[in-house]
C-alpha cells in the first residue's frame, strides 16, 4: 500500500465514522441484518454517488452478508471513500476523474461481476442487463432516482422481468429527502461554490416536483426571489398558490440570475434560453443525469470558455455576454467543489428504504411483480415509525 493510498484510507475512514455516529436508522437495521443475513450467498451490484453515506449503507448491506460490487456515478465519486470500502473487502470502480467512457466501463465491470441483486442510480445497471441479455441470472433490485423510474417504465418497460422497487416513488424519501435534504443541500452548495448571496437575488427553479418545491421553499426563506417553470398544469398551479411567479423559461430567462433545473429530462435548458439570459446568470443542475441544460449546445454557441475556480465555467458569447455554468451542468451538491450532498438524517431514511427493499427482494421476490413497482406500504410505515422514535430520541 503507497502512503498516498494510506492517507486516503486515514481520511475516508474519519469522515465514514462521523456520518456512521449519526445515522441511527442504519445502526438498527445492521445489528438486525447482522443476526438474520438475508443477502448471505448473494452478489449486490451497485451504481451509485460513492461518498461517505452511501459508504454506511453498503456497511451494513455488508453486514447482512452481501458480496459488493460497485461503481459511483460520473463526476461524484469521492477517492478517499473509495479506498475505504476497497480495504474492507469490496470491490469497487471508478475514481473522481474518471470520463463519461470510463464511467461506462466501470457500469460494464459490476454487470461482469453477475450480480444477483442491483442498486441501481439513474437505470444504467437495469439498462445493462437488459442490454446483454443477462436478466434471467438477476433476482431483483431497487433504483433510486426519479431519472431511473422514468426509465424502467419508458424504454425499459416490459424488457425488465424481474422486480425494481423504485425507491423515489416513497413518499418518506419524496418528503424527506427530495424536499427537503435536497432543497437544503442544493442551496448551500450554491452558496459554498460561488460565495454569491441568496438574499434578492432572481431565481428560476425549472421543474416543481419534491425537489423543485424544495429548491424553491430553501431560496425563499433565505430571501429569495423566486420563479418557477413548469409544464404540468395541475404543479404550475400548485407552485402559484404557493406563491411563486410562474411561466416558461424563455419568458423568465432575462429576469433569472440564476437557473436551477430538477426536472429529470433531456434539454429543458437550450438554445432560446442561452440567448435571452442576462450578462452573468448562473446555470446549475440538480438532476441526476447531466442532460438538463445542453452543455454542449452552450459551448458551441460561446467564443470562449475558461475555468475560473473548482466546479465554475465562464462561457462568454460573442455579444459581451456571459454565464456561469457550475459542475459542468451535472448535479452540482455532489459533483461540485466539497461536495456534501443531501443531511445525514435524510439519507439515513433513504438508505433504509434501500435496505429493507433489497431484503424484500431478496428473499420474497416471488411475491413481487416484474418490472418497477413503488416501495411497500409496510416498509413505509416501518420506517416512518422509526425515524419518528430517532427523531424523539435525538431531542
Amino acid at each position: 500500500m503507497t502512503d498516498a493510498t494510506s492517507d486516503l484510507i486515514s481520511t475516508g475512514a474519519a469522515r465514514i465514522e462521523w456520518i456512521r455516529s449519526r445515522m441511527p436508522l442504519l445502526a438498527q437495521a445492521r445489528a438486525d441484518l447482522a443476526r438474520t443475513l438475508p443477502f448471505s450467498g448473494r452478489r449486490i451490484g451497485m451504481s451509485l454517488h460513492l461518498e461517505p453515506k452511501t459508504a454506511v449503507l453498503l456497511e451494513t448491506l455488508q453486514a447482512g452478508g452481501a458480496e459488493i460490487v460497485a461503481t459511483g456515478n460520473h463526476g461524484s465519486t469521492q477517492d478517499d471513500i473509495v479506498a475505504v470500502l476497497r480495504d474492507r473487502g469490496m470491490t469497487v470502480f471508478g475514481a473522481r476523474s474518471d470520463t463519461l467512457e470510463q464511467h461506462h466501463d466501470n457500469i460494464n465491470a459490476v454487470l461482469d461481476s453477475a450480480p444477483d441483486l442491483l442498486l441501481d442510480n439513474g437505470g444504467d445497471l437495469a439498462a445493462g442487463i437488459v442490454d446483454r441479455g443477462m436478466t434471467s441470472g438477476i433476482i431483483g433490485g431497487t433504483e433510486e432516482t426519479t431519472s431511473g423510474g422514468d426509465r424502467l417504465r419508458s424504454e425499459l418497460a416490459g424488457a425488465v422481468p424481474f422486480p425494481v422497487i423504485v425507491i423515489n416513488d416513497s413518499m418518506l424519501k419524496a418528503i424527506g429527502e427530495n424536499r427537503h435534504a435536497v432543497g437544503q443541500s442544493i442551496v448551500e452548495s450554491f452558496m459554498r461554490i460561488t460565495n454569491l448571496m441568496v438574499p434578492g437575488r432572481h431565481f428560476v427553479v425549472v421543474g416543481y416536483g419534491w425537489c423543485g418545491r424544495g429548491i424553491a421553499q430553501y431560496l425563499r426563506a433565505l430571501g429569495g426571489q423566486v420563479a418557477v417553470v413548469e409544464v404540468d398544469v395541475l404543479k404550475a398551479f400548485e407552485a402559484a398558490l404557493d406563491g411563486y411567479r410562474v411561466a416558461s423559461v424563455v419568458e423568465l430567462a432575462p429576469w433569472a440570475d440564476v437557473v436551477i433545473t430538477a426536472t429529470g429530462r433531456p434539454n429543458v435548458v437550450g438554445g432560446d434560453v442561452f440567448d435571452r439570459l442576462r450578462d452573468g446568470a448562473v446555470l446549475a443542475n440538480s438532476g441526476h443525469v447531466a442532460w438538463e441544460i445542453d452543455v454542449a449546445g452552450l459551448k458551441q454557441r460561446a467564443a470562449s470558455v475558461s475555468v475560473v475556480d473548482e466546479g465554475i465555467e465562464r462561457v462568454a458569447f460573442d455579444d459581451g455576454r456571459h454565464v456561469v455554468l457550475l459542475a459542468e451542468g451535472r448535479m452540482f451538491n455532489l459533483a461540485g467543489r466539497q461536495p456534501k450532498g443531501n443531511s445525514l438524517e435524510s439519507m439515513d431514511l433513504g438508505f433504509l428504504l434501500q435496505v429493507l427493499s433489497l431484503e424484500a427482494v431478496a428473499t420474497d421476490a416471488a411475491a413481487l411483480v416484474p418490472g418497477a413497482q413503488p416501495v411497500p406500504v409496510d416498509i413505509e410505515r416501518e420506517i416512518a415509525t422509526r425515524f419518528l422514535a430517532a427523531l424523539d430520541a435525538a431531542r
